[in-house]
């Protein structure tokens, strides 16, 4: 009787460990694919924007045709950024982006009649909505990793992490600070 109740303990103990193995384990799995959802979201914002790029330049070209150079840095910039892979080089490529899209505003606004264009204004306004999106989508992206991290970091979690091989997921950001000032989509009247 007793060996018998031992052995029940012992089962219980056994139970309750692989349970609460398998209850960590399973909270990862939730967790990793919260952070690739969360990345998904930040891909399907960054392709609109890809998308719309090639529109916005084919409009500005229609009334600053001379600008060839602006042009080509921000054709160039958008195939860097829709061949990046890791999310270090996607958030650098999408970063340089930005930049040579500033470029592109700064020359728009030597053109009074393009700004005054409807057709321009419309992708002006999907581009400073999609803008919006990329950022709400950074920040969740950024919200799951860091959940996931903590996680991954705090004990016992750690030691299940370490045992499944739950490896550091790395968030998205820009490294330079002036790279982290916003795009400038809107123009003076």
């Amino acid at each position: 009787y007793l060996f018998m109740s031992l052995l029940y303990i012992i089962l219980i103990i056994i139970v309750a460990f692989l349970g609460w193995l398998v209850a960590i384990y399973n909270r990862f799995i939730v967790l990793k694919n919260r952070v690739k959802e969360a990345w998904a979201d930040i891909d399907v914002q960054l392709k609109r924007r890809h998308n719309l790029i090639p529109n916005l330049v084919e409009t500005v070209k229609g009334y600053a045709s001379h600008e060839r150079g602006v042009f080509e840095k921000v054709t160039e910039a958008r195939t860097k950024a829709m061949q990046a892979g890791s999310v270090a080089d996607k958030a650098k490529a999408e970063n340089m982006l930005s930049d040579t899209l500033k470029s592109l505003f700064a020359v728009a606004e030597n053109y009074p009649q393009l700004r005054a264009s409807e057709n321009f204004q419309k992708l002006q306004d999907q581009l400073s909505e999609t803008e919006d999106k990329i950022q709400l989508a950074r920040r969740y992206y950024n919200g799951s990793v860091r959940d996931y991290n903590n996680r991954r970091q705090s004990f016992p979690s750690n030691i299940i992490a370490a045992i499944f091989h739950f490896g550091k997921i790395n968030f998205f950001e820009v490294g330079d600070p002036k790279e982290r000032e916003p795009v400038a989509v809107k123009f003076s009247k």
